[in-house]
């Protein structure tokens, strides 16, 4: 049974999804998370579909901000959904056998069970990696390594990346970047008043190398879901920071050049419920998550649908990744739209 005292609802209903899927899904424990009150919090991390080298994959990351909740339960919700379908549903079986899902739902439980945006240990995830910036960042927000009592810590130079880092880039390393082509999708919230949908770089304003692929993804995506509501761009568009992870990863992936991963952030707009809710302002975690019961459910069912098309997306990703003659077009249709 899932162990109570955790007494984080994300965790349990993690470990009752994994209870339900057994003999549909595996799964293991990448790390433990210890706080100083003695509290042990797991990582876990679960695989669904055919886990051969030949097929691709698509990873599903969120929970790494404590404090944003609602990317957790986001893709728990998703989760919980392909095992629920796996009962009666022929047509996902078939993908399945086509494409390989890894889950991380939940990166920093201890930073969620101590309602922090940063790990116990006071260092933000996202600001971790050993990626510099080329150029100036924000004063704070774009990482500091000034003290882990003030937001956005990197944590020591030199020093290691957190063990929750280190988890997430063995599994990227054997799960997504063993394969010739894989997507992932990190979910947060927290950044003004629309869904965004980010992809590398974080650290400098130049384009990534393969950017005419990611053309190719969005106008997939957009031709595919006429009415979506996200901006789909890079985060340098935003703001640039030190310590990306997705960064990491992405330049981490480039070094094997038969290799294609396109790693995405999904930030969602948390000023949309503040707007209908005002008095979630007055809330530490009502500024990054929607409290009232049937909008989280409307955010959930909203974003399942992005989930499920990077599923899609990866199973046939030969139908639509430009050919070597049609990457030079998309690439100047990149630069138009985000350059």
């Amino acid at each position: 049974m899932p162990s109570a005292q955790h007494l984080l609802p994300e965790l349990f209903a993690l470990e009752r999804i994994i209870e339900l899927g057994a003999g549909r899904l595996k799964s293991h424990v990448a790390c433990d998370i210890k706080l100083s009150a003695g509290q042990t919090y797991p990582v876990h991390v679960i695989t669904l579909g055919n886990p051969s080298l030949d097929v691709p994959a698509v990873g599903y990351f969120g929970g790494i901000h404590g404090l944003e909740r609602i990317g957790a339960s986001v893709v728990i919700a998703y989760l919980n959904s392909l095992v629920m379908r796996l009962q009666w549903d022929s047509t996902l079986h078939k993908q399945l056998e086509s494409v390989r899902l890894v889950f991380m739902p939940l990166v920093n439980p201890g930073g969620m069970a101590l309602g922090t945006r940063a790990n116990p240990n006071g260092v933000d995830l996202m600001r971790n990696s050993p990626v510099e910036s080329q150029e100036p960042v924000p004063f704070l927000v774009g990482g500091q390594r000034l003290s882990a009592g003030l937001p956005w810590f990197r944590g020591l130079k030199n020093k290691p990346m957190e063990m929750e880092n280190q988890a997430v880039c063995e599994i990227v390393h054997t799960e997504l970047l063993s394969r010739k082509f894989s997507l992932s999708v990190d979910c947060h919230s927290g950044f003004g008043t629309s869904d965004r949908i980010w992809f590398p770089f974080a650290h400098k304003r130049a384009p990534i190398a393969h950017l005419a692929e990611m053309q190719a993804l969005k106008n997939i995506f957009v031709q595919s879901h006429s009415h979506h509501r996200y901006i789909i761009e890079p985060q340098s568009l935003q703001y640039l920071a030190h310590g990306d992870l997705w960064d990491h990863l992405y330049l981490q992936a480039c070094t094997e050049p038969e290799r294609l991963f396109l790693p995405l952030t999904l930030e969602m707009g948390s000023w949309l419920w503040i707007k209908k809710n005002p008095r979630q302002l007055f809330s530490r975690l009502g500024i990054f998550n929607p409290l009232i019961e049937h909008r989280q459910q409307r955010v959930l069912r909203q974003h399942l649908l992005f989930l499920d098309f990077l599923s899609r997306a990866a199973s046939g990703h030969a139908l639509w990744l430009p050919q070597p003659e049609q990457r030079a077009a998309h690439h100047a249709q990149a630069l138009q739209d985000w350059y």
